[in-house]
């Protein structure tokens, strides 16, 4: 049984620039992994190639199999999450265990006054 989990404290799922993200990560592992990373990242969803940048990582070193360790991010000014008729930015924390790759995500939104930006659409 490999369980990954990823928490936001007061599960909030709106931030605005500059605020700061903090919550644990947990898992429930076989065997302990060699190590573990939180990843804040934005990425593109929709038509076309999938953009993906990794804004901040930490590393969790020498984990037990079982475990939660707390994490906290600020969040960067820019891009902002959008959604539009072709294509959306997301914003997410991810937690990957290594070296397999196994993975949890929470997606949130990152935008003035914590509202993602609608696109109009184009006549």
């Amino acid at each position: 049984m490999n369980q990954l989990r990823i928490g936001l404290r007061d599960e909030r799922k709106n931030f605005q620039p500059g605020d700061e993200i903090t919550g644990a990560a947990g898992w429930e592992l076989e065997k302990a992994p060699e190590s573990l990373e939180v990843r804040l990242l934005w990425f593109t969803r929709g038509k076309g190639t999938e953009d993906v940048a990794v804004v901040n990582t930490v590393r969790f070193e020498h984990p037990q199999a079982a475990e939660a360790r707390p994490f906290h991010f600020q969040l960067p000014p820019a891009p902002y999450s959008f959604s539009g008729k072709l294509i959306s930015l997301l914003w997410a924390v991810e937690l990957v265990a290594l070296p397999k790759k196994q993975s949890a995500r929470v997606e949130f939104v990152m935008a003035p006054e914590g509202r993602e930006v609608v696109l109009p659409s184009v006549s």
